[in-house]
């Protein structure tokens, strides 16, 4: 048995050996870089494709146009690692080449890299990609997406993308744009050999999102002691917050080498010694960075920072712990940082009733990053990918200016594309939308060097996709801060990743993306309701102007329709009503945001192109559903392009519990995919995973695919049969157990006749909660507080209340009756209690 092959015989023997015939060479060159790497070669393919986990020529079927399918083999296939397609460019490209034409590979770089002086060449490996990713699309629904598409030019180099998200619908350059392309000689890099093993062997491990979530776990929790302090000591929590952020980017920035690297760390060290120079040290610093001076305490001329973060310097006297633990979070890798859950874990950090929750429960990237691709990426790649059949074209014709000329069109489009989040948080959906997209741009600042060299990038500087793109709505002053420091720190590290160096000064930009406001509700004199009689009032109540955008994509409030009042108050919550008519006050609040968005998108002259939003899983149920029925049948009516109706939120031990529907709109009659979830796993760990079903079609406002039922008719058949159920209106109908226990249920049996098991859908097809009601039906107010006083007591202290402050702001006779009945449910429904009354239940809507 010969002694396995070395790398600089591998090296050499194919850089002598380009060209040839793929089919001859690959399996020959694939075994030996194997070999090399210490990797185990390709099995020996069976007869049985499903077992072909690891092998050459894996044969896989796809759909073509109709109902026919096609049948193609991958390259190289390593289930649940990558997906390999191979091609040998210059006996391809010579063999069609004219007489006379400069070679393919004319000459080399300093680093011994072919010039590519045909643009042939970057067609070819453009058309290898897209079959790669046409393959992956091709296996088995068992085998999953695979993370990786790997494009191999034999004997040259191989190109490498990444999608971590399971869904293999934005496959980008990895590790970035400057190091996706590994060529023979780079093989002598120790990590990049490496990174090769583990995209064999590990694929998982190169998510880089395990370790940004520690890190970022990490920096929170030493943020939140310091915040904890300082509120001890009677500070205001947003001067604390705003000081704990500006602290925060200075540690980014000292990692990022806009400061010199450990300057301010340095600066802390010296501090935890004497506690007294702290402030004016730091205050020294900022004032310094906003204005781009000398920094005495780091001793060195800063850049100009601005953006409104540094123009106030205000730094609070911290003691030796305090700065010792902010010396340990400037001691972190800020490099590392996940701003896609950053933004949540620093809001729980500087709140003190989420402080407890740190780190326990946030929304997982890939959660965020399902909608995003669906409401943003996918119909952005499209384009994209028709650009480069235009360029191809263009290229194939010897109009290479043409071609330069339309991929830069399409950059400055990206560079114009507007994302709006009308409930933005901390940011996360704006984040991760802005990263997909400068993973795009990307590529296209790729073509347009392959296409046009350095001259084809010129003018580009700071003519890229950034924050400014990136509109926000949000209530909270502090949530809106972090949203916009988030977006920042999340650029300037892609900046740096991908361009070898960060943007000229300023550093920060006050754009004002982020807006503070309401998103469903404005009026004359905002933020303040006028006081008239000593109650609110909302003169010119209106809805909002939101941002003109090309895509809205968030997560609006999570607000049940019947928890208004108590939420916002009466009096804004009956102005809400008026304001939206069309809108039943039974529904929830994230339909108004759907609402609001479809009628945006269906306008006339509209640049909005889709909407992808976060709801209640409730968002099926009837009062929410009327509102997408409305749209979907309208004259001019919106399509359901992608919907989940049951899906797990948050990361937690009681995530399983939070679900949320998601679902996204384009206009016009457009079939759509309908994904159910049909496993999920790891609900409590930073990667969860979850896996889907698809069924295509027209989609329903209840999230079907088929026939409608949701337009079926009332039976006159069921007249004096079936019911709607009762309606509580008041929810201290609503007990548990142990109080129905406590007001004789089980041992009194006068008061089992008035408490009964409180039934819905849910707890006949899943768990039982265990829920009871009161029911009164047929007596007086006298008869209830001589028969059961507790009970009566109980529901004067809560149901009573509200429907007294309900009928205060109301105009409805139907509101006004339900005060002056106060102990009985709102609809009590008298019809139907003959036909269940030896049944012992109120079944509800």
């Amino acid at each position: 048995m010969s002694a396995p092959m070395d790398l600089e015989t591998f090296i050499k023997r194919w850089q002598e050996n380009t060209g040839g015939a793929e089919r001859a060479n690959f399996p020959l060159f694939m075994n030996e870089l194997c070999e090399v790497l210490g990797l185990p070669r390709p099995d020996t393919a069976s007869k049985d494709t499903e077992n072909n986990a690891y092998v050459f020529e894996r044969a896989v079927t796809f759909r073509e146009a109709g109902d026919r399918t096609g049948h193609g083999r991958i390259d190289l296939y390593k289930k649940g690692c990558f997906v390999l397609e191979a091609k040998q460019s210059v006996k391809r490209i010579s063999q069609k080449k004219p007489d006379n034409q400069e070679d393919l590979f004319l000459a080399s770089d300093d680093k011994g890299h072919a010039k590519r002086a045909d643009r042939r060449w970057d067609v070819l490996m453009m058309n290898a990609r897209r079959q790669a990713e046409e393959y992956a699309k091709a296996l088995p629904t068992a085998d999953g997406w695979p993370p990786f598409i790997l494009v191999c030019d034999v004997g040259y180099c191989i190109e490498v993308y990444a999608d971590f998200s399971g869904q293999g619908k934005n496959y980008s350059q990895f590790p970035d744009r400057r190091g996706y392309r590994i060529y023979l000689e780079d093989l002598r890099n120790a990590g990049i050999r490496d990174r090769l093993k583990a995209i064999w062997e590990a694929p998982k491990s190169l998510d880089p999102t395990a370790k940004a979530v520690r890190a970022s776990r990490e920096i929170a929790r030493r943020l939140a002691e310091v915040s904890k302090s300082l509120e001890a000591a009677k500070h205001d929590p947003e001067e604390v917050a705003a000081f704990l952020m500006r602290c925060l980017f200075t540690m980014f920035a000292e990692d990022m080498d806009l400061l010199p690297a450990d300057s301010f760390k340095t600066m802390l060290k010296g501090c935890k010694e004497k506690p007294e120079t702290f402030a004016p040290m730091v205050s020294q610093l900022w004032e310094a960075m906003d204005k781009g001076n000398f920094a005495y305490g780091i001793a060195a001329k800063v850049r100009r920072f601005n953006g409104n973060l540094f123009a106030n310097s205000r730094v609070f006297d911290l003691d030796r712990e305090e700065i010792g633990e902010l010396y340990h979070a400037a001691d972190a890798d800020w490099t590392e940082v996940d701003p896609s859950i950053f933004g949540t874990l620093l809001e729980q950090a500087l709140s003190p009733g989420e402080r407890s929750k740190l780190g326990a429960h946030y929304t997982p990237r890939a959660y965020v990053e399902r909608l995003v691709i669906a409401t943003i990426m996918e119909p952005l790649q499209e384009d994209w990918r028709n650009v480069r059949n235009t360029a191809e074209r263009l290229v194939s014709e010897r109009q290479n200016d043409e071609a330069v000329a339309v991929v830069r069109a399409f950059h400055e489009t990206l560079f114009n594309t507007r994302v709006l989040d009308p409930a933005c948080g901390t940011g996360n959906f704006l984040y991760v939308s802005l990263e997909l997209m400068k993973r795009l741009e990307g590529e296209v600042l790729e073509a347009l060097l392959d296409l046009g060299g350095q001259e084809a990038l010129a003018g580009l500087d700071r003519h890229e996709v950034d924050p400014h793109q990136f509109l926000g709505l949000e209530l909270n002053h502090r949530a809106r801060h972090i949203a916009e420091l988030v977006l920042w720190i999340g650029f300037l590290q892609w900046h740096k990743r991908n361009k070898g160096g960060l943007p000229s000064d300023p550093v920060l930009r006050d754009y004002g993306n982020i807006r503070q406001g309401d998103a469903v509700l404005t009026w004359d004199g905002y933020p303040v309701p006028k006081i008239v009689d000593g109650r609110e009032t909302y003169p010119n109540a209106r809805r909002p102007d939101w941002p003109e955008a090309e895509f809205i994509v968030g997560n609006p409030p999570f607000i049940a329709g019947q928890d208004f009042r108590e939420e916002f108050g009466d009096g804004y919550a009956e102005v809400l009503w008026n304001v939206y008519p069309d809108i039943s006050g039974g529904a929830d609040i994230v339909v108004y945001w759907w609402d609001r968005a479809a009628e945006l998108l269906t306008q006339n002259k509209t640049k909005l192109r889709r909407f992808g939003f976060v709801t209640t899983n409730s968002i099926t149920q009837i009062f929410n559903r009327r509102i997408i029925a409305k749209h979907l049948s309208a004259k001019k009516p919106v399509s359901i392009i992608m919907a989940i109706a049951d899906h797990p939120w948050y990361k937690g031990k009681d995530s399983a519990a939070v679900r949320i529907a998601m679902s996204v709109a384009e206009a016009g009659s457009v079939v759509g995919v309908l994904k159910t979830v049909v496993a999920e796993t790891a609900l409590d760990t930073d990667e969860p995973q979850i896996s889907f079903s698809d069924d295509f079609g027209l989609i329903n406002s209840d999230f079907s695919v088929g026939i409608d039922v949701t337009k079926a008719v009332i039976l006159q058949a069921n007249k004096g049969i079936a019911h709607d159920g009762v309606k509580f209106h008041g929810k201290g109908f609503a007990i548990t157990k142990a109080v129905a226990e406590r007001f004789g249920f089980g041992t009194d049996d006068k008061a089992k006749t008035v408490l009964k098991p409180y039934i819905n859908g849910g707890d006949l097809t899943g768990r039982n909660r265990g829920k009871f009601t009161i029911d009164l039906f047929g007596k007086s107010e006298i008869e209830v507080r001589a028969e059961f006083p507790e009970i009566y007591q109980y529901l004067l202290s809560t149901v009573k209340i509200q429907r007294d402050k309900t009928a205060n702001y109301s105009t409805s006779n139907d509101v006004k009756e339900y005060a002056l009945k106060w102990w009985l449910f709102g609809k009590p429904r008298e019809e139907m209690r003959p036909a269940i009354k030896n049944m012992g239940i109120i079944p509800l809507r």
